[in-house]
């Protein structure tokens, strides 16, 4: 998908590429030299390109196929603008992500009722992996947010009247969305939000603040996650559509670090009326909702980082064997070529780790330990690539220099670092765990969390289960049937973290999750 020799923005008009050439004096490589010296051919070839075989057993040919389709859309619509939209920190989403609906790719997993394809998850990883290969991940990010943090809670859980009237114009392309979950004084602690939608007759009234909204200057709808009663913090919550026309909405330009191409705005909400039939499902499950969204999230994030990845090892072996220091190429120095195949190591074992994510996902098992490793490769990778670019690097002339920005937000947007060693502790059962009886919930920070109703109570399945029974028949969650349980187990463990197939008293110690 790249084209090649594209280390440089524009390779041909650039001074710096210019002055490189210069400075190498278009002399032969230093094994080409010895070769001619020794009258012998230099039999040996070396490859720039870095990438992985892994892919072409992955993928079986319908979903290269696909993959093919997308490649053209990017590279016909796409790249011959990325400098200029990158400039303009925005792109034409509307326009964009009409072009992949027309193609039939932005449902490639959801209900063919509403417009989608109906396959399974791995033909949408494929072009998930395939959409990575745009060399600005703002644009990539403007897509996916309209349809892989955005779409999917309303996909599963959406009234058919929503799914109507948001779903279907979405998956067509006719329409822009964006989630609001984020505020100024909640990120990762999704729990915190203060946004209300205070019920009014057969509305709702919203008032509050989103921020870091990807999509936010030119969405036409939002997946709003507000505060819709009172009560615990994880069971007042609900996700409402939102029109994004509605009276009430301002919306503010934030300027980043990186993801140029893409908008990301801080909304306002003040009095909005919007009908009460534009929850989401249940009222009070958004943050169960959200939370399981969030696992799709992270796995998407990893799906369209892969390319990058590769073209980042394959730049820096590129401008390593081009670039001269004291007499010979910085490729072979061992510091430097022993480092990028420790990264090449990595990236294969990221990839290998991520289609087996995609299986599971297609199987329906649990994502959360394998959804929740991938995060912070990206910025290891770039920072170690950008350092043998040495000032080169440190130019806008460079892929490399903008992956260095736009990879940062792997290790902060879907959940933190630091969030995700968390979860992955508690996977792993080494992190200190707290014997109580209550409500046991994992939640997005990675902790457990107790709600207490009676310590010495004994609950039977007839009076916790019924309440999560519609839940449990969605057979594209690929949920198991209910074991017994004597405690009151939340959405989130009962969908994205398996059920618990035994019973628990206060002293049992706590199942793997």
């Amino acid at each position: 998908m790249f084209a090649k020799n594209q280390i440089f923005a524009n390779p041909r008009n650039s001074s710096l590429w210019k002055l490189l050439q210069l400075s190498q004096g278009n002399k032969p490589h230093q094994h080409q030299r010895r070769c001619a010296v020794n009258n012998l051919s230099p039999v040996r070839t070396f490859s720039t390109e870095y990438s992985s075989s892994l892919a072409d057993s992955f993928y079986n040919e319908e979903q290269k196929k696909l993959q093919t389709t997308v490649s053209k859309i990017v590279e016909t619509e796409i790249l011959p603008h990325v400098e200029k939209w990158e400039n303009a920190e925005e792109f034409p989403s509307h326009f964009i992500i009409k072009k992949f609906g027309n193609a039939s790719l932005l449902g490639i997993r959801f209900d063919t009722d509403y417009g989608g394809l109906g396959f399974d998850y791995k033909y949408h990883a494929a072009y998930l992996e395939e959409l990575g290969s745009i060399p600005a991940a703002g644009i990539c990010a403007g897509i996916t947010a309209h349809t892989e943090i955005t779409l999917p809670a309303l996909a599963r859980f959406g009234s058919a009247e929503l799914k109507s009237e948001f779903l279907s114009p979405s998956i067509a392309g006719d329409v822009v969305a964006c989630l609001g979950v984020s505020e100024p004084q909640a990120g990762s602690d999704v729990a915190n939000i203060k946004t209300s939608a205070v019920r009014t007759g057969d509305d709702l009234i919203i008032n509050g603040q989103k921020t870091w909204i990807t999509n936010g200057l030119k969405a036409d709808w939002i997946c709003l996650l507000a505060n819709t009663s009172q009560g615990s913090a994880h069971k007042n919550k609900s996700l409402i559509c939102v029109p994004m026309n509605s009276k009430g909405i301002s919306r503010t330009k934030i300027h980043k670090l990186g993801w140029n191409s893409s908008d990301t705005a801080q909304l306002f909400f003040e009095d909005v009326r919007v009908p009460a039939k534009n929850i989401i499902g249940d009222e009070g499950s958004g943050f169960m909702y959200q939370m399981l969204q969030f696992q799709e999230e992270r796995l998407c994030m990893a799906l369209v980082t892969l390319r990058a990845l590769d073209k980042a090892i394959s730049d820096t072996i590129e401008y390593t064997r081009q670039r001269q220091a004291f007499g010979r190429s910085i490729l072979d120095n061992q510091v430097v070529h022993f480092r990028l195949a420790e990264l090449a190591t990595e990236i294969e074992a990221l990839r290998a780790l991520t289609y087996r994510s995609v299986e599971m996902m297609v199987n329906g098992e649990n994502v959360t330990r394998t959804a929740s490793m991938a995060g912070r490769l990206s910025r290891l990778t770039a920072d170690s690539c950008l350092q043998f670019f040495g000032g080169m690097g440190y130019t806008r002339d460079v892929f490399i220099s903008r992956f260095f920005r736009d990879g940062r937000l792997t290790s902060i947007g879907g959940g933190a670092d630091e969030i995700m060693l968390e979860i992955i502790t508690r996977v792993l059962n080494i992190a200190e765990r707290t014997n109580k009886c209550g409500t046991v919930a994992f939640y997005e920070t990675g902790s457990i969390f107790w709600e207490d109703e009676s310590p010495n109570s004994e609950r039977t399945d007839a009076e916790e289960i019924p309440r999560f029974a519609h839940l449990l028949t969605f057979s594209s969650l690929g949920v198991p049937s209910c074991g017994r349980a004597n405690l009151t187990v939340s959405f989130h463990d009962l969908v994205t973290l398996s059920l618990w197939q035994r019973r628990y008293s206060d002293t049992a110690p706590f199942p793997p999750i």
